[in-house]
């Protein structure tokens, strides 16, 4: 796209597409700005910038078309690709993650996933087995890998993430308090950080407290 995108109207997108599902889901067809708005807690005037950025997908006195503007917000997104992915680390989270999301929908094929606990070699997780990390190195060289989901600490993912980078990874859905950015700037990074939310929940819950 021809025009830089805020990260801040990105990270809105999957707002717009979740709603956006649950009402074509609902049955409904149609939606104006203003009820869009009000469903994502922003403004009319908000909403129309944003899809402005796209092209503009509305039609005046009619609204937006749910499942039209919903298909073509997953396009922008990339939902209709498949990025072939491997998951570093079945512990707990990393099996909450490949048990509850649909990675299929949100444009993610999970090929393989690799853990260094022998106890948890061998068992299967979303119909997959789970195999030693130490098969890493081999497996992305003989299939096509371009994403990473780490669910690991901190301190064992440095040596990991230099491994991965050097096969050829780029895109890092990082759990781990590691700064793969810093490292590999031309690396594509969404970092998250559980503490960070929670933290940020305490601060809200007090200061609402406080009022």
């Amino acid at each position: 796209m021809a025009k830089e995108i805020s990260i801040q109207v990105i990270k809105r997108l999957p707002r717009y597409y979740r709603f956006l599902t649950e009402l074509e889901n609902s049955g409904v067809d149609k939606i104006s700005s203003t009820k869009l708005a009000e469903i994502m807690s922003s403004t009319a005037s908000q909403v129309r910038q944003d899809l402005n950025c796209f092209g503009g997908f509305g039609q005046q006195g009619y609204g937006y078309s749910v499942s039209s503007l919903r298909e073509k917000i997953g396009a922008i997104l990339g939902l209709d690709r498949k990025h072939r992915t491997i998951l570093l680390g079945a512990g707990n989270l990393g099996r909450a993650i490949a048990t509850h999301l649909n990675f299929d929908s949100l444009g993610f094929q999970l090929t393989a996933i690799f853990e260094k606990d022998k106890k948890l070699i061998g068992t299967m997780l979303r119909g997959i087995r789970v195999i030693s990390d130490s098969e890493i190195e081999d497996y992305v060289r003989n299939n096509e890998v371009d994403t990473a989901f780490l669910t690991l600490p901190k301190d064992s993912v440095e040596a990991l993430i230099d491994k991965l980078y050097a096969l050829g990874i780029r895109n890092f859905w990082n759990f781990s308090h590691f700064d793969i950015a810093r490292k590999y700037p031309d690396a594509v990074v969404e970092n998250v950080h559980l503490s960070d939310s929670l933290m940020t929940l305490c601060y809200r819950i007090n200061e609402n407290q406080a009022q």
